[in-house]
């Protein structure tokens, strides 16, 4: 199985100073390689204390010069809110400066903040994710980017330097409704899973997405991955209350920053989804909801942790996890015992399970 460590730059209520946060994540991704893991995620998010890693691609260039074996991931970068030939140039440069170790995760995007900030229509997120995904993917596989589309057009370029090698494999994205699933299939890329939802219907979307994709590719789909809020301690009281303090304040954050619980969400094309969460949450509260992302999650000791992270691995037939170790508002030291104990007790055994993500060549 592959295992990798995700990086969160999150400071709620600014309980720290934005210093501090990037000297201590910076420090969690530098532990990444020495202990063992496979790669190292970094997530796009803008303009909150939600998260602080408005340049993932940037900061994976960082840690390109500072590794020699870990891949390098996205989970994910926001088509919407960037031009397309900066994203092919980007990540191009990053597989050229890392060895071919990138990975590129893409989305199109939820919060309304973001796109508020970025003065871009909410309402056209899904067909610009298609269209400036299509052109993306095929530059880094042919060094040229064209496109003419409905909302994007792109006269003949060259991508330089030229790519690496092919992203066969290496290309995933987030998807959380239905109608994404579809998207992604047609598009040829993984699924990133960031479980926000009952894995029955988790299941569904995912067996939809790979009859679409044999469908439409003539071979089956890259094995999903899946994000996991991990909380490991010797001692399961410790370890429940890790999940107490931290992991359900990390999921109340979530459902304030994307407003889960908002209605007229549903009102703006392409997010139909969010209706029936919306009324869900009305319906049963926002604090049962939090609760129920948080129970999707990861927490234990080091044996409940392998048991069910293999177990979530298994029934999505998944290639791995990736685990994000420090988040809500869990201190620089019990995040660094949370990673440690993790890598010395859980990872050895998850990794015995084997891998299937594109490798390095």
């Amino acid at each position: 199985m592959h295992v990798g460590s995700g990086t969160f730059f999150q400071n709620l209520g600014n309980a720290r100073t934005d210093a501090e946060v990037y000297a201590h994540e910076l420090s969690m991704a530098d532990l990444a390689e020495p202990l063992g893991f496979d790669s190292v995620w970094a997530a796009e998010h803008h303009f909150t204390d939600y998260t602080m890693c408005p340049d993932p691609a940037q900061l994976l260039t960082y840690l390109a010069g500072r590794t020699h074996r870990v891949q390098l991931g996205t989970m994910v970068m926001v088509l919407p809110w960037h031009d397309p030939v900066r994203i092919a140039e980007h990540f191009t440069v990053l597989d050229h400066m890392s060895g071919g170790r990138a990975i590129l995760g893409i989305g199109r995007g939820l919060a309304r903040a973001e796109f508020r900030g970025f003065r871009t229509a909410m309402g056209e997120s899904r067909r610009r994710f298609v269209e400036y995904g299509e052109a993306i993917l095929s530059a880094l596989e042919t060094g040229w980017i064209e496109y003419d589309g409905e909302l994007y057009r792109q006269p003949r370029a060259a991508i330089r330097p030229g790519p690496f090698r092919s992203w066969k494999g290496r290309v995933y994205a987030s998807s959380v409704s239905p109608e994404s699933s579809r998207i992604m299939a047609q598009l040829g890329v993984g699924i990133m899973i960031i479980a926000q939802k009952p894995w029955e219907k988790t299941l569904g979307d995912l067996d939809e997405y790979r009859g679409i994709y044999r469908e439409v590719n003539g071979e089956d789909p890259p094995k999903p991955l899946l994000v996991s809020f991990t909380a490991v301690h010797e001692d399961e009281e410790t370890a429940r209350e890790m999940f107490e303090r931290h992991i359900v304040r990390y999921c109340a954050s979530t459902m304030d920053h994307y407003e889960f619980d908002n209605a007229h969400l549903a009102d703006i094309p392409g997010y139909e989804y969010y209706a029936g969460l919306a009324r869900n949450i009305e319906k049963h509260g926002r604090d049962r909801f939090s609760r129920f992302l948080a129970d999707l999650q990861v927490w234990g000791t080091p044996d409940q942790v392998v048991e069910q992270m293999i177990e979530n691995n298994r029934r999505i037939d998944g290639a791995g996890v990736i685990g994000i170790f420090s988040y809500g508002s869990m201190a620089p030291a019990a995040a660094k015992a949370n990673i440690t104990l993790f890598a010395e007790k859980v990872l050895p055994r998850l990794k015995a399970e084997g891998s299937s993500l594109a490798k390095a060549s």
